[in-house]
């Protein structure tokens, strides 16, 4: 069983910066796929960016040029640097992991972080 714990959310004013930490308590490189998803109130949780095991990374169109997901494998952690925070980045954050096992895929999800950007 693969357990994600988020941190490194809060309160942070327009055009700051966070830092959020994913820590696995399993090896990283057993997981193909580690993430990072939001969901703001009344929305739906959408996609922000992705990590492969081989290091393609992917980020949403909303964040490109803002946020970076990274890994270190070493500490079994991924992180996402967010910068020139906006308040529309407000949401609950939620690592996001996938290993893929034929036939089947195994997703797993942190308990979330929460980020508010005030203006």
């Amino acid at each position: 069983q693969v357990q994600l714990v988020e941190s490194g959310g809060g309160l942070v004013q327009a055009g700051g910066s966070l830092r959020l930490s994913c820590a696995a308590s399993g090896s990283i490189f057993s997981m193909n796929v580690m993430g990072w998803y939001r969901q703001a109130p009344g929305k739906q949780r959408e996609l922000v960016a992705t990590s492969t095991v081989s290091g393609t990374t992917h980020s949403a169109d909303s964040v490109k040029g803002r946020f970076t997901i990274s890994r270190d494998n070493a500490k079994n952690t991924v992180y996402l640097q967010m910068n020139s925070l906006k308040p529309e980045d407000t949401a609950v954050y939620y690592c996001n992991a996938i290993i893929f096992r034929a036939p089947y895929n195994y997703e797993y999800w942190g308990q979330g972080t929460q980020v508010t950007v005030s203006s």
